[in-house]
């Protein structure tokens, strides 16, 4: 269920979530108001929160703690029957039974999000955002909870979400007819138009963020990179799979929305192949298989990149690339269907619209949906869903301390809870099979 999850974390035996100054000195007048902003902006939020440990026996008796691994879990005790299932650099994710909901969820424990200001902002990031977006091809957030009892003591946020049956990891290694690798592409393009619409452009879509049920239906797990994380060529490698970054991205240049095409593009090849298309050892590495495989890019794409950038290109050897019918070839597809008149050479040919290396020339979203391949699905009601309301239109590019970030973060948890009644959210749907 969470972003970040390597897909070596997880076990194909188990289907898992397919979807962590006390010195005296002197200031000058600058540094006072700084400091004087800087408490005024922390009382303020204190004030808000303040009621919100009250009643401290009670919230004791609400919880209970089991090792889950390396690690503790404090959870309410509604939730039952914890099992680990997943791991990775944000968080651990147990499975388990919700006895007030009747169903099986998914709780993460965010890893230690208050060791940095990079974590702190993307755990405030990712519960804002999870907050905001209902679609069905995007996870479901059932429940926020810390079992902390003021803001002094708060260190640990868990969230509850929808538990899958197992992530594009594992499904990679199955054989899908036509009929469900179109479904699945179509809805993975839906949940990434939902976004998009509200203003969220992923750039990180991976297998390992991608989660379905055995039904066939698909959601995104996370939200992605912040706009004002950086990546690139020439950068510091990011810790994170690369495999499926767009040349864009790979090459720090500016991006769009159809950053994300290229990254569905991979991993419909992906399943396709089932191998990694395009697995780089590192920015440069990757780089080196894209071209390797779809040739040299044009000069003019090239005048896009920095100077720096530009003359490491420009000094490596030059590639013709192969042709789609020979990366693709017909033997690797399944069979054409006769129901919905699915062949291989349309999804040949929709992969060759994703993955261009020129964003200028790739296919958009939009365009995607409307395909040969996929448009059989087409429903205006999953493609064309009101967009998420999010408030904080310039949530990536808020800089705060870590005790900021933490008073922040307590906020939303505080309030989520003003939200619960008898531990049930209000307007929460009934659970599955209802």
């Amino acid at each position: 269920m969470f972003s970040g999850t390597s897909c070596t974390h997880i076990g194909v035996s188990v289907l898992c979530l397919i979807w962590a100054h006390s010195s005296m000195v002197q200031l000058d007048p600058v540094d006072m108001c700084l400091c004087k902003t800087r408490l005024t902006f922390l009382d303020a939020q204190k004030t808000v929160i303040k009621d919100f440990a009250m009643n401290k026996n009670k919230r004791e008796r609400e919880f209970y703690s089991l090792d889950v691994g390396d690690s503790t879990f404090t959870v309410l005790k509604r939730y039952q029957n914890l099992r680990p299932i997943g791991s990775g650099a944000q968080g651990i994710v147990c499975s388990a039974y919700d006895q007030i909901l009747d169903r099986n969820v998914a709780i993460k424990k965010l890893s230690r999000p208050f060791q940095n200001q990079t974590h702190a902002k993307r755990a405030y990031r990712e519960l804002v955002l999870m907050k905001c977006v209902n679609h069905k091809n995007i996870i479901g957030l059932l429940n926020v909870f810390t079992p902390q009892k003021s803001l002094e003591e708060f260190q640990d946020v868990y969230l509850v979400m929808e538990l899958m049956d197992a992530n594009l990891c594992q499904v990679i290694q199955m054989e899908l007819d036509h009929e469900r690798l179109s479904y699945l592409l179509y809805q993975t393009l839906c949940g990434i138009k939902h976004l998009h619409a509200a203003g969220i452009i992923h750039r990180d879509l991976k297998p390992s963020n991608i989660v379905v049920k055995s039904d066939c239906t698909l959601k995104i797990l996370d939200f992605g990179l912040a706009r004002t994380a950086a990546t690139g060529l020439l950068m510091t490698p990011y810790v994170v799979t690369r495999y499926y970054r767009a040349p864009e991205v790979i090459l720090g240049m500016g991006y769009q929305a159809n950053v994300d095409v290229w990254s569905v593009g991979c991993i419909v090849a992906e399943m396709i192949r089932g191998s990694v298309l395009f697995p780089g050892t590192d920015h440069i590495d990757q780089w080196n298989k894209v071209i390797e495989q779809l040739g040299t890019p044009s000069q003019d794409f090239l005048m896009k990149l920095n100077q720096s950038v530009r003359t490491y290109v420009e000094n490596r050897p030059r590639y013709a690339g192969y042709s789609f019918e020979k990366l693709f070839p017909d033997v690797l597809f399944p069979a054409d269907s006769d129901h919905n008149k699915l062949k291989a050479s349309q999804a040949r040919d929709l992969l060759s619209k994703m993955l261009v290396i020129d964003a200028s020339k790739r296919i958009s979203v939009d365009e995607a949906l409307q395909h040969p391949y996929i448009n059989v699905w087409y429903d205006p009601a999953e493609v064309e869903a009101p967009p998420p309301k999010i408030l904080e239109k310039q949530l990536d590019e808020r800089e705060h301390t870590v005790e900021e970030w933490k008073v922040l973060i307590y906020k939303e948890v505080s309030e989520w809870e003003e939200w619960t009644r008898n531990g049930v959210i209000r307007g929460q749907p009934p659970p599955l099979g209802e």
